[in-house]
């Protein structure tokens, strides 16, 4: 399965990348999240209650970030269980900066077994795709939230 997602922040970089990081943020946005916490540096875990089509599921995940090109690039490492399968992949996050805002390109490759590699391709790249929408919308807005109650907290 390989995915590739746009997403354009009405933010500068050194933001998005500062709260891409941060649990409590994350826990958020991430549609279906029931709980997030940083294990280590750069290692998280997770547990996401997944709805692809029909098919719903509730994942454990181990996601593991590589910032060695940061502010520029992101390389994730995500494992995970559910009832329905598992899932090990990786994905690339390239954050270019432009007047202010900034351009994220995702650029994903995993592999998805048990039943819900079963699904069909159309269905989990639908559901993927879907799936980074909201989260990204969501992580703007959460960003957007914290940054308005830190400038409330400091007048």
């Amino acid at each position: 399965m390989e995915i590739e997602y746009q997403y354009h922040f009405k933010l500068p970089r050194n933001l998005v990348l500062k709260y891409i990081k941060n649990e409590k943020v994350l826990h958020n946005a991430l549609p279906g999240c029931r709980s997030f916490s940083m294990v280590s540096n750069g290692i998280y875990k997770a547990e996401i209650e997944t709805h692809i089509g029909p098919i719903q599921d509730l994942f454990t995940l181990e996601i593991r970030l590589n910032e060695e090109q940061a502010p520029r690039l992101l390389r994730l490492h995500i494992k995970g269980n559910g009832n329905m399968g598992q899932l090990n992949g990786y994905c690339l996050l390239m954050l270019k900066e432009n007047q202010g805002s900034t351009m994220l390109s995702c650029k994903a490759n995993g592999q998805v077994t048990g039943a819900l590699g079963l699904a069909g391709k159309r269905v989990l790249d639908s559901g993927a795709n879907k799936g980074l929408e909201n989260f990204f919308q969501n992580l703007e807005k959460e960003i957007k939230r914290r940054i308005y109650e830190l400038k409330r907290r400091n007048r």
